[in-house]
This record gives structure tokens, sequence and C-alpha cells, in this order.
């Protein structure tokens, strides 16, 4: 068999994870920052370096927000491009071309 045939055995995995829920990453990415800050305050002795651990996955979590959003973005514009997408333009290129009809040279 041809090697450009064959597709990669982890190729679904990483797409099913990929595609795993938001929410999922969300908890997942907290709950991450807490282990660490946890493991800092365990480590240095000072209380506050858990709010740090904290802190660091609040930013992970939303960081996992954005990067979904950019990528649905993404796929919305490229879904947006194609042809059999764009009658809303269609539509509102006829209003427009009808508009200008309007307002053009009367020819008696």
């Amino acid at each position: 068999m041809d090697k450009e045939n064959k597709t990669p055995k982890i190729k679904p995995i990483i797409e099913a994870a990929d595609s795993l829920s938001l929410g999922i990453s969300i908890v997942v990415a907290v709950i991450m920052g807490v282990g660490v800050g946890y493991l800092l305050k365990n480590i240095t002795g000072q209380s506050w370096t858990f709010w740090i651990g904290v802190g660091l996955g609040i930013a992970a979590a939303i960081l996992n927000v954005y990067k979904a959003y950019s990528k649905q973005y993404k796929e919305y514009e490229e879904l947006a491009k194609e042809p059999r997408y764009a009658i809303k333009k269609k539509l509102y290129e006829e209003k427009e071309d009808d508009d200008d009809e309007d307002y053009g040279e009367k020819k008696y």
C-alpha cells in the first residue's frame, strides 16, 4: 500500500480530543491551575502562591475560550465564502441594483 493513502491511527484520537466540549476544557484548566497552586504552596510554604496557580488556571481557561472562538470564526468565514451559502449576498446585490435603477436617469 501507498504511504500517502494510509491515514495515521492516532489522527482520529487527536480530532476527538480537539473537539472536546469547551466546558470540560475550562474545568480541566482551572483544576490544573489549582493543582499547580497547591504544589507551589507546599514547595514555598507561602499561602499566596496558591493564588498564582489559580490565576494561571483561569488564564488558561480564558485562552481555551479564545482559541475555540477563533477556530469557529475561521470555519464560519470559510463557509460564508462557499457559493451555495451566498444567497444572502446575492439578494443584497439585487436589492442594490434595483435601488440604483430608481434613482438613475429616466428614459422616456
